[in-house]
């Protein structure tokens, strides 16, 4: 079971960090992505991270302003989000995968087969 949390209104600029912590089974050998999704529009890939190997991976419009980080002790993931956008407004989901996906399915939902409830993430221009 995820639980995602750390969403919030914040201004244009302004920073959040966003955790996704596991109950019942450890992250070791699988992925957790954060995806989101704005009104009106799909669901999109925001990171991922391979937790063995720490790989960390992001889509283009979050490079430089988003980091992903793994808690060892606490079987946690953060996604560190500064210099938001208002464009980056959405409900922001963590989801793990079963098995060590391949970087390139990193981005595919599909991939995941544990999804958190969701938290979201209002930017104010």
């Amino acid at each position: 079971q995820l639980q995602a949390s750390g969403g919030g209104l914040v201004q244009a600029g302004g920073s959040l960090r966003l955790s996704c912590a596991a109950s019942g089974r450890t992250f070791s050998n699988r992925a957790v992505g954060w995806f989101r999704q704005a009104p009106g529009k799909e669901l999109e890939f925001v990171s991922a991270i391979r937790w063995s190997e720490n790989s960390k991976h992001y889509t283009d419009s979050v490079k430089g302003r988003f980091t992903i980080s793994r808690d060892i002790g606490k079987n946690t993931v953060h996604l560190q989000m500064n210099s938001l956008k208002p464009e980056d407004t959405a409900i922001y989901y963590c989801a793990a995968s079963e098995g060590r996906p391949i970087l390139s399915m990193l981005w595919n939902p599909g991939t995941y087969a544990s999804w958190g409830q969701g938290t979201l993430v209002t930017v104010s221009s």
